[in-house]
């Protein structure tokens, strides 16, 4: 048993280092995974892994095989997609939307009456659950794409509804987003792609001319974490903003965070803006989780909804951080900390949207179609497996060695360093100078500050790294714009001026470059 029990270990690690896609994704198939592993063998014997794509090739039939074979092993997910639909029915029924009732904190106004927003979360929970209880039904059938997909949009919806009818209460809060975030990973991640088994494309794993994989299980893992401690804090302000809970606490600037979630900048959204990041962060930590080893290839689509999350999404989100003491005149520890948590996010995600742009540009080169390829993936261009990535499970014993191949892809030159070490110095010298929080130079020494660290972090991402002549401007900015207010003092118009020309400088050089990024590498200086 022990030698069997090893072999089929050593089977498993193989295969998820060569399986290169589908072995990776969703549950465990273990009767799909052999027949497939069987036919790859059978047609490298024939074929070779000479040229694209061949030795990967599967014939209709087969596809149709894995996926009913698929289907059969998952039975479950769809059986408890219509249990948590009928839970949802019940949940008006079982825990009354009338009891324990609370208004948004801060004298908010919202869109909707009291009474409104009890009926409209009733009736959202009750044809969501009678939704859901319908399509997982039919989902029950084999090939039905089309039912899961809507299953999985009504667990989208289940995650928004609190926030766009104001949850009047707690539980239905907690219910609606817990059950949403169950329904989508039911949906989609715990079974796979919705009938991707009929048109995926097996393959290489690493993009050609990449020295790693940024669709690693190690890439991703780093996302996942940061994604979860994000989501973590973003929900405890949300609930402060919703009126769940009546203190916000903050270990660092006392009734600042009640002032910042409360001000006119917080209120002039229609919805509560920590409880909208709260949603963002539950996305990404589960779309972390989506697609296999290759999905730069196999699912653009997605990496390219991820990076909207992660990039656009997270640098307003960071800029509407740094405005705090410009336009409310306060700080907030958990906005800060949500901040800190989505800067790093951008780099390490960039490199995965890049590998999938340049796979659409050498498919495109090759006579595909760029629609077909975006939503269905690709052929790969070159055979290869990922030799070079940990296995995540290795991370308890050697944890210094995954978080290193975590953030492959980012370097940090002493350069960059000590450009956001000086962005960081500006950012408290106006309280150092004794230089009044709401005085014009101790906001430009804040804004500018806070930008340069935004930069210089985000550009460590080797594939950004020609961003950095962004603090080539902002430096000169900070250096000279404060000798031109009148709210300044001499001690920091020359701390900013030292500081401000020191980041001009040092933006200047590239810095170290220590992976190779295939066609992108020539816009890498």
């Amino acid at each position: 048993m022990g030698k069997e029990k090893k072999q089929h270990q050593h089977h498993q690690s193989e295969d998820g280092k060569h399986g290169g896609g589908m072995g990776m994704r969703g549950v465990t198939r273990p009767m799909a995974e052999q027949e497939m592993r069987q036919h790859n063998k059978k047609m490298n014997q024939h074929e070779g892994q000479q040229g694209e794509g061949h030795g990967m090739k599967m014939s209709d039939d087969m596809r149709r095989q894995m996926l009913h074979m698929h289907h059969m092993q998952t039975l479950w997910v769809y059986w408890a997609i219509i249990i948590l639909g009928v839970w949802m029915v019940m949940s008006p029924l079982t825990f009354s939307y009338t009891i324990g009732t609370v208004a948004p904190s801060g004298g908010r106004e919202v869109w909707l009456s009291l009474g409104q927003r009890i009926s409209f979360m009733k009736w959202s929970d009750m044809l969501s659950g009678l939704g859901l209880i319908f399509f997982g039904w039919r989902s029950l059938t084999p090939n039905r794409p089309v039912s899961v997909w809507i299953a999985c949009f009504i667990g989208i919806w289940l995650s928004m509804a609190p926030l766009v009818f104001w949850s009047p209460t707690a539980v239905a809060y907690l219910n609606d987003t817990l059950v949403g975030a169950l329904v989508i990973a039911l949906a989609i991640l715990i079974a796979g792609m919705p009938n991707m088994i009929m048109y995926m494309k097996m393959g290489s794993e690493v993009p050609a001319g990449w020295s790693y994989n940024p669709s690693s299980w190690p890439q991703r893992w780093i996302m996942i974490v940061l994604a979860f401690v994000g989501w973590m804090a973003s929900r405890y302000l949300g609930a402060f903003q919703l009126g769940y809970i009546d203190h916000a606490w903050d270990p660092f600037f006392g009734n600042s965070t009640r002032q910042v979630l409360n001000s006119d900048m917080s209120h002039s959204w229609p919805v509560s803006d920590a409880a909208l990041g709260s949603l963002a962060y539950t996305f990404e930590f589960l779309m972390g989780f989506m697609g296999g080893t290759s999905r730069w290839r196999t699912m653009p689509w997605m990496v390219f909804f991820f990076g909207i999350l992660v990039v656009p999404l997270g640098l307003v989100s960071i800029f509407l951080v740094i405005a705090q003491p410009l336009s409310v005149g306060a700080w907030c520890t958990f906005c800060l900390i949500t901040a800190v948590i989505m800067l790093p996010m951008i780099p390490i995600e960039m490199d995965e949207v890049i590998a999938m742009g340049q796979h659409m540009v050498q498919r495109k080169r090759k006579g595909d179609s760029l629609w077909k390829v975006f939503w269905k993936g690709g052929e790969p261009v070159e055979q290869n497996s990922d030799e070079r990535s940990p296995e995540v499970m290795e991370f308890p014993q050697e944890p210094g060695k995954v978080f290193l191949a975590s953030i492959w892809g980012m370097s940090f030159p002493w350069t960059l360093t000590v450009s956001a070490i000086l962005g960081i110095w500006l950012m408290f010298a106006p309280a150092v100078f004794g230089v009044g929080i709401e005085t014009r130079a101790a906001d430009i020494n804040h804004l500018g500050g806070s930008l340069i660290v935004v930069v210089a972090v985000i550009c460590m991402g080797e594939v950004l790294r020609l961003g950095r002549y962004l603090n080539v401007l902002l430096g000169l900015a900070v250096a000279i714009w404060p000798w031109f207010v009148a709210d300044s003092n001499l001690a920091l118009n020359i701390s900013g001026a030292v500081a401000g020309l020191l980041v001009a400088a040092l933006s200047v050089p590239r810095g170290a470059k220590t992976e190779t990024y295939g066609l992108w590498d020539k816009y890498v200086k």
